[in-house]
């Protein structure tokens, strides 16, 4: 699955790329990926080592990756490959990128300066963070993604009905209370140690590719580690691209990919918005002899009934227009859903028009 890249070719998709991630970003093809979740190094500071009050060493983040010598060549990093990162996009691409405190502010600057705008900061808040074992602060109990869009005018996936389920029918807020990975999905190298010291839980990238991918699209992550985007956009029936330049992730990243197994069709279908769903004229239904010029039909509260004519319109007792007007003049409503308003009879039976309608975009989905 590792592939090491070699001048420009066709997009790479489901491998991981070895090498450095500006470079390899700027070989790959001009606005061909649809999203790009990063976790860039944090450039931590640490100063020495950090130990528990029994004394025992905490394992920290204290890889060469996270270090830089000054601030200025950390925004020099970060500026290149946000660069190389908006050029991959596609017109109506974003990005998502997650950091702390130590650089997530350094990034955001740096997302505005190279074009990218901010739709909302997100804040995990980890139900079972690690103490701060020197008492001297506050437990840093939470990290910030910033979701942007390639340009102000980009038309990015927001998958607003989906995440509304996720979260039990009301609307998803910008906090998110996820636990960081522990246990079972906490992964190990072959001595046993932490295979990355900053692996991602699966449940905060099933929220955001859920949220701000459609199955298919390409999502590309630059800093891959030990592969938990690859994994869920897997899962999720999403294409994906890892960047990692360090073997040992690419690994552990290759095994766990290797072992996840895609969701069938059925299951990757989310919910969406009415609006999204494809526009059906009621002249259709009598074009199509579901409704026939002449048939009547009856409002769900029983009050009112208006006859069917053959132009997809109706009639009622002094009354014309279509089945929203009508509804509308019947209840003396500024407005009316017609297609909620009006039903038919069929065998003694009264069902609602939209259930025709309802047939019709399940034949179009097919």
């Amino acid at each position: 699955m590792t592939k090491h890249l070699k001048g420009a070719e066709a997009l790479p998709l489901n491998q991981i790329i070895a090498g450095d991630c500006i470079d390899v970003m700027n070989s790959l093809p001009a606005g061909s990926v649809d999203l790009i979740f990063a976790d860039p190094p944090y450039n931590l500071q640490l100063k020495g080592d950090l130990h528990r009050p029994d004394n025992s060493k905490v394992d920290a983040v204290d890889d060469h990756w996270d270090q830089f010598n000054s601030f200025k060549a950390y925004d020099e990093f970060t500026n290149a490959w946000l660069k190389a990162a908006r050029r991959l996009l596609k017109p109506n691409g974003a990005i998502w990128v997650i950091g702390s405190y130590h650089n997530i502010f350094r990034v955001g600057t740096s997302l505005q300066n190279e074009g990218f705008w901010i739709l909302n900061d997100v804040v995990w808040r980890k139900s079972n963070p690690m103490p701060n074992f020197r008492g001297k602060r506050f437990t840093n109990a939470h990290e910030t993604m910033i979701w942007a869009g390639k340009s102000e005018d980009s038309k990015y996936t927001f998958n607003y009905e989906a995440l509304k389920a996720l979260n039990e029918g009301i609307q998803m807020r910008s906090d998110w209370v996820l636990p960081i990975c522990t246990g079972h999905e906490r992964l190990k190298d072959d001595q046993g140690d932490k295979a990355h010291p900053t692996q991602k839980p699966e449940s905060l990238l099933h929220r955001v590719l859920v949220g701000a991918t459609n199955p298919g699209d390409v999502i590309l992550d630059p800093f891959f580690g030990t592969g938990t985007t690859g994994a869920v956009a897997k899962m999720l029936g999403r294409e994906f691209i890892g960047i990692e330049r360090e073997a040992a992730y690419r690994k552990v990243a290759e095994k766990r990919i290797a072992s996840v197994r895609k969701f069938d069709r059925e299951a990757l279908a989310v919910s969406t918005s009415k609006r999204a769903e494809p526009r059906v004229p009621f002249g259709q239904l009598v074009e199509r002899g579901m409704l026939r010029p002449g048939e009547e039909l009856y409002s769900m509260n029983k009050r009112h009934k208006a006859k069917v004519r053959a132009d997809g319109t109706l009639i009622g007792d002094d009354i014309k227009g279509s089945i929203h007007q009508v509804g509308a003049h019947l209840e003396g409503a500024p407005s009316c859903n017609g297609w909620t308003y009006w039903c038919f009879k069929r065998e003694g039976k009264v069902v609602p028009i939209d259930v025709l309608r309802q047939q019709i975009r399940a034949e179009m989905h097919d």
